[in-house]
């Protein structure tokens, strides 16, 4: 008996591909895989000692721990060679799940119940500092310098200054400030420090680059009186209008004694509501929580974009699907050019959608808009509440419909062709094959897609903001407009709101999206077993 001996060709080059994992596995397994390994472990460890260096500078020592064990765990079970295995392929999973789904959840949640936001971002430390410096003003009897910044033999930021008033001249910085020879400055006849001993002048496009910086510089002169930059080239003596009480942990207003003392809420504030800015953050419970039921402000916004989020959803998930299983029932048929009408179906979900709702935005422009062009007409498709809404709803569709008619067509071709055969036998009219077979089977493999559908038209962030940026704006002149659907009134929330930010509040909608969403999902997904019965 022979043995044939394999043929080179195409049997050959598929066992060389099969192999391919195998030799890369042998490869990596010996001395040039433990190099690796140790090449990576170090890389590990040297991210885990720059983040304890970080986290131990901001006293956070629990995280440190963590981090320490975290990392030693890690350098034992990719070297020791038994009963780790299981272990070193769940490690990397684990921790692009921590990374990128608990952690980002649990971070969101914890600054729902804070009151994180523009004034209460600092910590309260920072804040008592920012009061102490925000509060200094000119007395009426204060002095004003002429000034010039400079930095000194070590390269640090200091301020030459010269009395209006006398002459006499002086060298400022945080530690205080020192009288300065009179003849190691020298001055234009128009009062201009242009040199100074042992100082170099900041000139030219340094000078316009320490704005920021000279904004929150102040230099102390004794007691609670501080020289402040006015410009580039001015300073004034200021007093504070506010005395701090450490061991009460309150300010005292100095003209009229009115007492701010800490409200619990992240502020120093008075019996009547008066606020001190800054303010830090802290935690303030269930109120940003509260806020979404009892606030006027922001339940009556929140009320009306949820119903227009849910028709939204509701409406380009159902219109998409009908659209698209009508087309696809259609082109299901042997006709002329199929394959080409099939194609073109598809078009707009080939391209992204990120331009796709740019081109409509362009199309759909009152003044110079092709559609408005071509229709003869001068429809205000993104500036009229109602026309907008109807502009979202038209975009929304022609990106979701190719996709309901790829998933029907797969549908409608995996149905057994015995059975509307059968019922036809039995005298079932087209409509009634439709109703009773066609559609029950279809909705057993298109619910969940359905549902998923939904939950993402929910939060289809980019159709509101790219075509209408959430507006025109709303009759109760609130910050969330006319076509906002509860994802980017949650962005506006978050850094359009107040006086600035509210991240606090929109990570609290965020919350309430979550469980919008869940909720009606889930229900979705317990009404569809019914459909699993039709098998």
């Amino acid at each position: 008996m022979s043995t044939a001996l394999p043929k080179p060709g195409a049997g050959g080059a598929a066992a060389a591909a099969r192999s391919l994992p195998s030799r890369l596995m042998t490869a990596f397994s010996g001395p040039v895989g433990l190099a690796v390994k140790i090449v990576l472990l170090g890389i590990v460890n040297a991210l885990a000692l720059w983040a304890g260096v970080v986290l131990a500078g901001e006293g956070n020592w629990l995280a440190v721990g963590v981090l320490v064990l975290t990392t030693l765990a890690i350098d034992a079970i990719y070297l020791l060679r038994r009963g780790t295995l299981p272990l070193k392929f769940l490690i990397p999973g684990t921790i692009f799940l921590l990374a990128f789904q608990v952690v980002p959840i649990a971070y969101t949640i914890n600054v729902a119940f804070t009151n994180y936001s523009t004034g209460h971002i600092l910590s309260k430390s920072e804040a008592i500092e920012g009061i102490n410096r925000n509060s200094l003003e000119p007395p009426a009897d204060g002095k004003t310098y002429v000034m010039a910044p400079a930095r000194d033999e070590d390269g640090e930021l200091v301020l030459l200054l010269v009395d209006e008033a006398d002459g006499s001249t002086f060298v400022g910085s945080p530690d205080g400030i020192e009288p300065l020879a009179r003849e190691t400055v020298r001055i234009s006849p128009d009062g201009v420090i242009v040199d100074a001993h042992d100082y170099e002048l900041v000139k030219g496009n340094a000078l316009f680059t320490l704005d920021k910086e000279l904004e929150t510089y102040t230099v102390p002169t004794g007691g609670s009186s501080a020289i402040r930059p006015e410009g580039l080239e001015a300073a004034l003596e200021l007093k504070p209008s506010l005395r701090h009480d450490e061991a009460a942990d309150t300010f005292t207003r100095v003209s009229d004694g009115q007492v701010f003392r800490d409200n619990g809420r992240g502020s120093f504030a008075t019996a009547a509501g008066e606020e001190l800015e800054p303010g830090w953050r802290t935690t303030i419970g269930l109120d940003n929580v509260r806020r979404v039921f009892q606030d006027p402000l922001v339940r009556d916004p929140f009320v009306r974009v949820f119903i227009w989020t849910l028709a939204f959803a509701v409406l380009t998930v159902g219109l998409s699907f009908f659209i698209g299983l009508f087309l696809a029932i259609t082109l299901d048929k042997k006709i002329r050019f199929q394959r080409f009408y099939r194609t073109v179906l598809v078009v707009p979900y080939a391209i992204p959608a990120f331009l796709t709702i740019l081109v409509w935005a362009g199309l759909l422009n009152d003044d110079f808009g092709v559609v408005n062009k071509l229709l003869h007409t001068s429809i205000p498709w993104l500036f009229d509440p109602t026309w907008a809404k109807v502009s979202v709803l038209l975009v929304a569709l022609w990106l979701s419909f190719p996709y309901f008619f790829l998933v029907s067509l797969g549908a409608l071709q995996s149905i057994p062709g015995e059975l509307v055969e059968a019922a036809r036998v039995d005298g079932a009219g087209a409509w009634q094959v439709f109703r009773k077979i066609t559609l029950p089977l279809l909705l057993v493999a298109v619910a969940p897609l359905l549902i998923a559908s939904f939950a993402f038209n929910f939060n289809n962030f980019n159709n509101i903001y790219l075509l209408t940026g959430g507006g025109p704006p709303s009759e109760d002149q609130s910050i969330a407009g006319a076509t906002d659907i509860l994802i980017s009134y949650t962005y506006k929330l978050a850094f359009e709101a107040g006086k600035g930010q509210d991240y606090a509040l929109a990570a609290a909608v965020s919350i309430f999206i979550f469980f919008i969403v869940a909720t009606i999902s889930g229900a979705a997904f317990w009404r569809s077993k019914a459909l699993e019965n039709v098998r």
